[in-house]
């Protein structure tokens, strides 16, 4: 698979405080990048199959993310925001867990909403990810 060049510069301005959490404050994409917008990802596996569990939901979303990315020959490098949705309290050790998993230590920007529901409602948690490549 030929990957695309990655556009995707994250910075943590000192100016401001550091992030409360496992992300960027500033993502910047290079001039030329095509944008990347992913319908959001949800906790589905891929016999589809949704997990009343919390967590499990949390692994399978990431899974997605890292595969439909793939599939258009992009890498969590390429991922400059993404907007959480959750309906109930986020295990934050499991979650942080699976996202340095998929962003490693530099990590895309990123907004967290708690809702009251989602489009089907045995759903816990939806990413919306955009992605630069």
């Amino acid at each position: 698979m030929n990957l695309k060049q990655i556009p995707v510069q994250r910075y943590n301005p000192e100016m401001i405080a550091k992030p409360v959490g496992n992300y960027s404050h500033v993502t910047k994409i290079d001039r030329n990048a095509e944008l990347y917008v992913f319908s959001g990802q949800i906790g589905i596996d891929q016999d589809n199959h949704i997990p009343a569990d919390f967590n499990e939901q949390v692994t399978n979303t990431m899974n997605n993310i890292v595969a439909i990315l793939s599939s258009q020959q992009l890498t969590p490098d390429h991922v400059i925001k993404i907007n959480i949705w959750a309906t109930e309290e986020i295990d934050w050790d499991h979650f942080y867990e699976k996202w340095n998993a998929v962003f490693g230590p530099t990590s895309p920007s990123m907004t967290v909403a708690y809702i009251q529901g989602l489009g089907l409602p045995e759903l816990k948690i939806e990413l919306d990810v955009w992605a630069a490549g």
